[in-house]
C-alpha cells in the first residue's frame, strides 16, 4: 500500500500500480501469496467484484500462477504459469462420450528439475507435479474416451483435462476426425505446419511466451565470450591480399563496407513518400509472375513471381507491412505493401497499437526514438511448407536474411538510415491486422528513416 493509497506489485526493481481497492478487498487478497480459491471471490458483493478486479490486473500483468491441488491432501497436481497476458483459465465441457487426444503441437520437457506441458497454440503451460498425471497424459497419444479414461485411471481429474481442452493442448475429437493423426485442430492452415517449426516461431518471438527474450546474457557467468574472430586453424596459409585489387572495380564493394546500422533518426526531416516508393521498389516490387506446371501427376500448377531479392525456390512468401510514424507526404498508420502493383493499402489499426508497436521497436534496437518507418516482414507461411514441409522454417528464416541485406545496401545507396530488429511481438501484430499468427505473422523488421548527422566541430 502506497502513501497515495494505492496498490502496487513489485517483483524485483519491476512495478505496477494497480489503483486503489477497499481495505476488505485488500485484506483477501493477501492470501494470494499461499493460495486464493477462484470461487472466494465469484459473488456480487463489492469486496467480491473488488478482489476480481485486482486480480485480473495482476494476471494481465503476468503475475499470476494457477494451482489445481489434489482433493486429499493438497498437493499441487498441476501449477499453470501464463504465457499471455490476457490468459485466466477457462474449462471446456467434457462428457463420458466425449473422445480427446493430446493435440501434436504438445509436449512434456524437463525444466531444472520440473516437467512442464506446453504447446505453441496454448497460452498457458502446465507444470506437472504429480508424474501420474504426466502418465495419464502419456496415454492421450492415442485417443480416449473420457468414461474409459476415468474408469482407468487413479488421477483422473476432469477439470484439468477440460483446462487442457480449452488451452488446446488436449482435442476433442469428432467422428470425422478419426484417430487425430494429422487434424486440422479446428483450422485447417495448421495441417501445413510441423510440430518443430511452430515451436520455433512461437518460442523466438515476443507475444506468445512469458520468458525472457533479446540480450539477456544468460550464460555471461558460465562460460566466457567467444572471440570475435575465429582463431585460425593450424596449417599453411595462402595469403590472399596480393591478389586483390588495391581500387574497387565498382561501387558494389564500397556500398558493402559503407553498410551499417543506423538507430537515431532525423524527425525535422523525415523519410519522404518518393524516397520510401523508390526503396521499396528497388527492394521489394514484382519484378515478374509465370507459372510452372504440375509437380506430380494431377497436381495443380504454380503461380511464381521475381523480385530483387533471392528466396527459397522462388516461393516469395514475404509480406511487407509499414507502420508509418513520421513520413513526409505520407499519414501515419499501418500499411501493407501491394507488391504486385507497387502500391501502399492502409489498415485499420488503432493509435494504441501503432504507439506500442513504434515503441516495441526502439526499445528493441536501443534507439533514443522511435523509428520513422517501421517495416515488419510476415511470412505466408502455407506458401513454403506446403513444398518444403519439415525445412520450412529455417528457409523462410533464410529469406528475411537476404531481404534485410537488400533493404541495408538499398539504404546506403539512398544515404537513407536503417536497422535490422532481432524480436517482434507476434500477437501484437496478430490483433493489428486480424490475421492467426500461423497463417500469416512476423519473421522480422527493419527500421527506415534519415538518419541524423553527427555534429562534427570543423
Amino acid at each position: 500500500m502506497q502513501p497515495d493509497g494505492n496498490l502496487v506489485a513489485f517483483l524485483g526493481d519491476y512495478s505496477v500500480n494497480l489503483g486503489q481497492f477497499s481495505k476488505a478487498a485488500i485484506d483477501r487478497a493477501r492470501h494470494l501469496s499461499t493460495g486464493l480459491p477462484l470461487a472466494s471471490f465469484a459473488g456480487k458483493s463489492a469486496v467480491a467484484r473488488d478482489v476480481d478486479a485486482l486480480v485480473h490486473r495482476l494476471a494481465r500483468q503476468g503475475l499470476l500462477e494457477y494451482r489445481l491441488a489434489s482433493s486429499c491432501d493438497e498437493r499441487d497436481l498441476v501449477v499453470i504459469e501464463p504465457q499471455v497476458p490476457e490468459y485466466w483459465p477457462r474449462r471446456a465441457k467434457l462428457g463420458n462420450r466425449d473422445t480427446i487426444v493430446l493435440s501434436r503441437f504438445a509436449y512434456l520437457r524437463r525444466r531444472v528439475n520440473e516437467m512442464v506441458l506446453e504447446s505453441p497454440r496454448a497460452g498457458a503451460l502446465f507444470r506437472i507435479g504429480d508424474p501420474a498425471v504426466a502418465a495419464t497424459l502419456a496415454a492421450l497419444s492415442q485417443p480416449q474416451k473420457i468414461g474409459k479414461l476415468n474408469r482407468k485411471a487413479a488421477t483422473f481429474n476432469l477439470c484439468l483435462l477440460e483446462l487442457l481442452v480449452e488451452s488446446r493442448i488436449l482435442l476433442k475429437l469428432d467422428a470425422k476426425d478419426g484417430q487425430g493423426l494429422r487434424v486440422n485442430e479446428g483450422d485447417g492452415n495448421l495441417v501445413l505446419w510441423d510440430f518443430h517449426d511452430l515451436v520455433f516461431h512461437t518460442r523466438s518471438t515476443e507475444g506468445r511466451q512469458a520468458n525472457p527474450v533479446g540480450a539477456a546474457f544468460t550464460y555471461a557467468s558460465i562460460v566466457p565470450p567467444l572471440p570475435a574472430v575465429r582463431p585460425p586453424w593450424p596449417g599453411s596459409k595462402i595469403d590472399l591480399r596480393k591478389f586483390s585489387s588495391p581500387e574497387p572495380i565498382s561501387l558494389f564493394p564500397k556500398l558493402l563496407r559503407e553498410r551499417h546500422s543506423t538507430r537515431d533518426f532525423d524527425d525535422k526531416n523525415p523519410v519522404t513518400l518518393g524516397e520510401l516508393a523508390q526503396f521499396l521498389d528497388t527492394t521489394a516490387r514484382v519484378v515478374s509472375e509465370w507459372k510452372s506446371g504440375p509437380y506430380f501427376d494431377g497436381g495443380p500448377d504454380v503461380t511464381y513471381s521475381t523480385r530483387p531479392y533471392p528466396s527459397a525456390g522462388s516461393a516469395y512468401e514475404l509480406e511487407l507491412y509499414l507502420t508509418v510514424s513520421n513520413c513526409e507526404g505520407l499519414a501515419r498508420g499501418l500499411y501493407h505493401y501491394d507488391a504486385g502493383s507497387h502500391a501502399l493499402v492502409a489498415i485499420s489499426a488503432s493509435t494504441q497499437q501503432l504507439q506500442a508497436h513504434a515503441v516495441a521497436a526502439q526499445f528493441a534496437m536501443d534507439a533514443p526514438g522511435q523509428p520513422q518507418i517501421l517495416i515488419t516482414i510476415a511470412a505466408r507461411f502455407g506458401r513454403v511448407s506446403w513444398k518444403y514441409s519439415s525445412i520450412a522454417y529455417s528457409l523462410i528464416l533464410k529469406d528475411v536474411g537476404s531481404l534485410i541485406q537488400t533493404f541495408y545496401l538499398a539504404a546506403t545507396d539512398m544515404d537513407l538510415g536503417g536497422c535490422a530488429i532481432g524480436s517482434t511481438n507476434i500477437d501484437l501484430f496478430a490483433t493489428m491486422t486480424e490475421l492467426e499468427f500461423h497463417i500469416e505473422g512476423p519473421v522480422g523488421q527493419f527500421a527506415l528513416g534519415r538518419g541524423r548527422k553527427l555534429d562534427i566541430p570543423s
